[in-house]
């Protein structure tokens, strides 16, 4: 029998960045609305860990918040703390949190173009986020500007700082976004969806970069996505996230064979799979509930096909199950739930 989860799964030696039991409300027409609950995790020295669920899971607001971003209002940290290399982040001030984001901590997001200024060159904001916190010349900072937009592979970089983003295609945009994140050596990354809306090839280079990144450079990477065929690629560990909740947390490798959440394997079962047992999706039935009317108990239960009575009953802790591995299903241990590569390799 499955028990309560005990203590945070941690990655080898003491984690980098620790959210504990992190809330986040909303404020609504109908009142406040909570959107992240309870949400724990750790990301480790040179580790990438992927965040993961659909779209209003509460994924990109949880990263949003290790940096301060959460808008208050409407919206408002209301438990948890999120500890980074052993400080209270929740706690520092503005003027702290200013010298933290981007230096210690850079998020690379989803559109560049919607992070980048279109009137300045993309040299310039580079240079201006190194002399931001470096307090180095201007020579010094476009220096490193160059430096990094070679390290990200922008050919010609000593020319292309020049270049405006307009000028650049959405792969080297993306580029441009982590170079920016890089400059100033932060420990930690993180990226919202960072591939999205990039075609394969381009997508695949990104995550060779985030590779390297982890590998070369030393930083580590909290990588939010809903895509877990690039979870796959480049993640340590997972954790899946449901109505703002974590649902299950593994390392990578376990949850593609065998999923210990029934929302996980809704997950597996819709990714695209080539060969011959490619074939039409699978769909999980029903949407994502509104923060403002969570069902009673699991809050993924009126999408389950598994779910009983006692489903329902009351809150679902996270449960301790095999290999340090936990999962917020009361029926984990009952469940074959076997992801699609491991009903492939049966076959």
């Amino acid at each position: 029998m499955s028990q309560p989860a005990s203590s945070l799964p941690r990655s080898a030696g003491s984690p980098l960045l620790e959210v504990r039991d992190l809330r986040i409300d909303f404020a609504t027409e109908r009142g406040w609305a909570n959107v992240v609950n309870g949400v724990s995790f750790s990301l480790g020295e040179r580790e990438v860990v992927g965040l993961v669920g659909e779209s209003g899971s509460g994924k990109t607001v949880t990263g949003l918040s290790v940096l301060g971003l959460v808008p208050q209002p409407p919206g408002r940290i209301s438990g948890g703390q999120i500890l980074f290399d052993g400080r209270d982040l929740l706690a520092v001030s503005e003027k702290e949190m200013r010298d933290i984001r981007g230096n210690d901590i850079a998020m690379v997001f989803q559109e560049p173009m919607t992070s980048l200024n279109p009137a300045f060159t993309v040299g310039d904001q580079l240079a201006e986020t190194v002399r931001r916190h470096r307090k180095v010349g201007r020579a010094e900072a476009r220096a490193r500007a160059v430096e990094v937009l070679d390290l990200v592979g922008i050919p010609q970089a000593a020319r292309r700082i020049g270049a405006y983003p307009h000028e650049f295609s959405g792969g080297m945009r993306q580029r441009v976004m982590i170079a920016m994140a890089l400059s100033c050596d932060p420990r930690v990354i993180i990226a919202d969806e960072p591939t999205t809306a990039l075609d394969v090839t381009i997508q695949a280079q990104i995550l060779e970069l985030l590779a390297v990144m982890r590998d070369e450079v030393g930083t580590s990477v909290l990588f939010i996505t809903h895509d877990l065929g690039v979870v796959a690629e480049v993640c340590d560990r997972v954790v899946v996230m449901y109505a703002g909740e974590v649902i299950e947390r593994s390392d990578a490798g376990p949850l593609f064979t065998q999923p210990r959440h029934p929302y996980t394997e809704g997950l597996l079962g819709a990714m695209p799979q080539l060969g011959p047992r490619s074939g039409r999706l699978a769909s999980i039935p029903g949407r994502t509930p509104e923060p403002w009317d969570m069902p009673h108990g699991c809050r993924f239960s009126p999408r389950c096909t598994y779910a009983e009575d006692r489903c329902t009953a009351g809150p679902i802790p996270l449960l301790d199950v095999h290999a340090g591995r936990q999962s917020r299903c009361i029926r984990t241990d009952e469940l074959d739930l076997s992801g699609p590569l491991l009903r492939g390799a049966a076959r």
